[in-house]
Order: structure tokens, then sequence, then C-alpha cells
């Protein structure tokens, strides 16, 4: 146990602070300006991770959390939701300054929604010795230990609802949690659930196909694939990079199932690039709907797509966390497309990809988005111009 004092919240969505012997301490749980009490959970030759046990000293910006075991969802639910926006404002604006970008710290776009958002959840499975029975669960944040849980209020409510039912069902066959990995469970926003029961040693079952409707148009996807998990504020975003796309030709890397570049650029001379095999068979099925268009998908790793990457094309960006390929970077400088819209769930890798490619454009905008209401994620919108 450690007596902390916290500085501020840094880019993994914990508060700094530093321990007796001088190293640096990243502590869930805790706000800036606040004296905790912290339990060290990891500790290395330059820094620490510890969770906060007791507040000493409290910020005027705390407030009660909704669940006990929110540190397993939300980490930021100790937080009140303006001072969260202007958090993680800020922290798009040091991302960049890390990259000697001075940038003004962006608006943090959204629907004010701070709950019962999520429309995907993946539970673990834990046996309750005293019951005897199986019990949804979640890990505890810093170790891989198993917490059961009673109440969420991260995820819609049909889907804790269906997640609770598959529960039920299993401790009425007598089953044992030590037989299953994990329990998916999507809806849509019409409340349609899909789910998957995931055991050990066993192919993964098939799921039923979901679909939703993006600024209009339906798309289907496999709850198990990536889409994703706040749409009201995701058709914020695309509202946002539709107002760029002033161009004929438009290139979408990284594009899933399509949800970006058919909701924004359908009407346009169109390349879908995706690699993930699921993920490019439901592309596929979701450009069926725009017969006559001029809509190419194509399924390739971006890296590996680079003929597309052309001089006379608007690019359309939304990578993994990762970032980037550095190819993708070179073969932009060299060709020079004349707007580039970057979507990026990592402010950090796009301040770096964005430092790379400032030898030859500059920010004409950016706006954040706040998909992941009380949680350290962040959705950046950077657009792009040559210079």
């Amino acid at each position: 146990m450690e007596r902390i004092k916290l500085t501020k919240i840094v880019s993994g969505g914990q508060a700094l602070g530093e321990l007796a012997d001088g190293r640096k301490v990243f502590v869930w749980g805790g706000l800036p300006d606040e004296e905790v009490e912290a339990k060290v959970y990891k500790l290395k030759k330059s820094y620490a991770e510890a969770v906060a046990t007791k507040v000493l000293a409290s910020s005027p910006f705390r407030v009660a959390p909704k669940d006990e075991i929110y540190l397993s969802t939300s980490p930021w639910q100790v937080m009140d939701f303006q001072y969260e926006l202007q958090q993680k404002s800020e922290l798009v604006r040091a991302a960049f300054s890390e990259q000697h970008l001075p940038i003004a710290a962006p608006e943090m776009k959204t629907d004010g929604r701070e709950y019962f958002y999520r429309n995907k959840m993946e539970y673990a499975l834990w046996w309750d010795n005293d019951l005897q029975k199986i019990a949804l669960a979640l890990h505890q944040r810093g170790t891989h230990h198993k917490v059961p849980i009673q109440t969420s209020s991260i995820e819609r409510p049909e889907v804790l609802l269906e997640a609770q039912k598959i529960v039920k069902s299993l401790n009425y066959q007598r089953a044992e949690a030590r037989a299953y990995q994990s329990l998916l469970v999507r809806a849509s926003q019409a409340g349609k659930v899909s789910s998957a029961l995931f055991e050990n040693r066993k192919p993964h079952p098939k799921t039923s196909l979901l679909s939703d409707e993006l600024l209009g148009r339906h798309y289907s996807y496999s709850p198990n694939g990536f889409f994703q998990i706040n749409l009201p504020v995701y058709e914020m975003a695309l509202l946002e990079m539709k107002k760029h796309v002033d161009m004929e030709k438009v290139v979408d890397m990284y594009s899933g199932v399509g949800t970006i570049g058919l909701s924004v650029a359908h009407d346009r001379n169109l390349v879908l690039v995706e690699a993930n095999t699921t993920a490019y068979t439901e592309l596929v099925k979701n450009t069926n709907g725009f017969d006559g268009r001029n809509i190419r998908p194509v399924h390739a790793k971006s890296e590996e797509a680079l003929e597309y990457i052309a001089h006379d094309v608007c690019l359309i960006l939304d990578p993994p966390r990762a970032g980037l390929h550095e190819k993708v970077v070179q073969k932009i400088l060299e060709e020079l497309p004349p707007k580039i819209i970057y979507l990026s769930c990592n402010p950090v890798t796009q301040a770096r990809d964005v430092k790379l490619l400032s030898e030859r454009y500059k920010i004409a905008s950016m706006t954040a988005f706040n998909f992941f209401p009380k949680t350290p994620h962040i959705e950046n919108l950077a657009v792009l111009e040559v210079q």
C-alpha cells in the first residue's frame, strides 16, 4: 500500500503520481489533484501500476460510480461527465504536442449519454463455490482474476439481460464454468440480440447476423466481427467525415464492413480495402444495395493495396490502434492525395502518423468523439490537406 499524490491523467487513462522511492506510478480509480491510498499490483524498475483503495483528499470532479466493479468495465465512472470531456480533449492535444504538432484542444462531441450505450459485451463465466452455480464475471483490472457481477451500467440493458438468461439456462443444465471460455452478446439498435457461448477446445459456434442503420442505410455484420459499439455517436462522426468528401474518387482503407466509405461516399467512385476475411464477406454483401454504383471492394491488407493510393483520390483511413503501416505512410508521401480523412481510436499513434505526414500535409480540422463514455478511450478525426 502506498500514499500517493496524483497530478494528471495520462494517455492510458490512469492518474499519474510518484512512489516514495521516486518511481512514477499509474493509478486507476484516482483523479488529478487527489491524494489516495493505493495498492500496487505491478512494480517495475522505472514505474509501477496501482489501484486506488481509499481517497484521502477528493477532487471536486469526483462522483460516485454506478457499479461496484466499475474498474473492470468503465474506470472513469468516478469522473464528472463534463470533466471527462475536458480530460479527453486534453489527452488529444497532449498526444499531438508530444510530436511537436501544436494544436488547440479539439471539441469533444457527444450525444450526452453516459451509460447503457455499449451494444457488445464479452463476459467471463465464474464458478460460485458457495452456491455451486455459474455466475457472470469480468476480469479484475490489473489481474487475471475474475470477479462476479450482479449489475453493469455500460452495456445496453438487453445485452446484460440476455447474458443472465444464458447463465440461468446453464445452471439449470448443471453446467460447470470451467467448460467455457467466454460469453459474447451483441444487440442491434432495434433490440435484436445475438449471442455466442465459446466452449473450451471446441470450434466457435455460428451466430445469426445482425443489421443496423447508419445515415439511412442498412448494414449487416457478424456479432463476433468488428462493428462500432456506440452507433449514435458513430453517426455523428460519419456526418462530420461526409462534409469533407469533395472529390469524385474516394479510397477507404481499413474499411471493415464498409460503414464509413458506403455511408459518406456511396455516390462516388469508391474503392474499399479490407484484409479480414469475415469483414470482407460482410463488406461485399453491404455493397449489394448500391446497384449501378462504381463501388469496388478489395480483399487485401492496406500495405499490399498501395496502388489504390493515388494523387487524385480522397483517402479515408481508419486503422487499428497500432496506426498506419509504414508502407502506407510512404506511399501517401509519394502520391500526395489532396485530402486525407483520418479517424483513429488511438490519438497517440495517430499523432505519430500525422507527424510523419506533416512534411507535406497540414491539419485542416480536428474533431474528437466520445464513443466510449466513462472509459479513457477516444476517437479522433483529423482532416489533412496537402500544403
